[in-house]
């Protein structure tokens, strides 16, 4: 990651945690492999960002999971459509792998947000050690809403 792109943020709906995300990715890929197609990750939004090379610098997508900055996913492309209703919308490409950041709460809202830089929290395991990381999602969640982590 270059430090200087720009991210976005994003309620997972449906997700109760990383691991559902990563399970849901996996059911995905697995399908695509049984009807041999190739798998790409796909979210699709209504809005289309403006900052599109900022965010294809090296941007992630972040997750919002019951009601905490969760994980992150790297953007590897954003491509605008127009549906069959005629509506403008657009597919963020996801790489499939799913890295857990340092939770931090936050509050639900529409849409997508961008997500600077400096407020992007840091991935475990990168500055904080491997042991984090291991550590069950609920006991992240409780520690950080004890404010010890």
């Amino acid at each position: 990651m270059t430090g200087m792109a720009l991210h976005l943020l994003k309620l997972c709906v449906g997700c109760e945690s990383i691991g559902d995300l990563e399970e849901w990715i996996e059911t995905s890929a697995a399908l695509a492999r049984r009807l041999g197609k190739p798998y790409e990750q796909i979210h699709t939004t209504r809005m289309v960002p403006k900052r599109v090379e900022e965010i294809l610098d090296g941007g992630s997508l972040y997750w919002v999971i019951k009601g905490r900055i969760a994980c992150r996913q790297r953007l590897s492309d954003i491509r605008p459509f127009t549906d069959p209703s005629g509506i403008g919308r657009c597919h963020l490409v996801l790489e499939p792998g799913v890295v857990p950041v340092e939770p931090r709460p936050c509050r639900p809202f529409q849409g997508w947000r961008y997500l600077e830089p400096k407020n992007a929290p840091r991935d475990l395991g990168a500055e904080l050690g491997a042991a984090l990381a291991e550590m069950p999602e609920d006991m992240r969640r409780e520690l950080s809403s004890l404010g010890l982590l």
